[in-house]
């Protein structure tokens, strides 16, 4: 399946958004490692609905409009990243959970370290909300955004959650 992209700014840098003809397949950061996924060639399309979209959802996540995504989503990934990505989505706007809390909620509760591998293997960052991920301490711990901008996603949220 064909994949397109387009690139769109937002408050936590530039990021490239990927699709294929039904759905997202990842939300990359221009700073990240380049080989964090494997996604293939896709081809410049600015005007693919998806990533329209896409891009349509975020600036409302960013201008504190929404708290959660809806996207046909194809993430590529193995049975057990698949598993953690869709626990993550399960972790609600302004809250955090712990590695070992996604490894129990999975059905496998001595699998910190692999679910932190697959955490950091998420290709839909942001819609699919790897940074709600902290180590057992409350302390930060890897994103493919960078530190700094996990903190910046999690202070966004916690400030929303409590404006009403």
């Amino acid at each position: 399946m064909a994949l397109s992209y387009k690139e769109t700014n937002s408050p936590v840098g530039k990021l490239k958004l990927i699709a294929n003809d039904s759905a997202l397949v990842a939300v990359l950061w221009d700073r990240g490692s380049t080989n964090r996924i494997s996604i293939g060639a896709p081809k410049l399309d600015p005007h693919h609905p998806i990533l329209m979209e896409t891009e349509r959802q975020l600036a409302e996540y960013f201008a504190g409009k929404r708290t959660q995504f809806d996207l046909p989503l194809d993430p590529r990934g193995t049975a057990f990243q698949k598993a953690v990505w869709r626990s993550l989505r399960q972790i609600p706007f302004g809250e955090t959970r712990s590695y070992g809390e996604i490894a129990s909620t999975i059905g496998a509760p001595r699998a910190n370290r692999a679910v932190g591998a697959a955490n950091g293997k998420n290709p839909l960052s942001i819609v699919v909300p790897c940074h709600r991920v902290i180590g057992a301490n409350g302390a930060l711990t890897g994103f493919g955004g960078g530190l700094e901008t996990k903190a910046q996603l999690l202070a966004l949220e916690s400030r929303r959650k409590f404006k009403r």
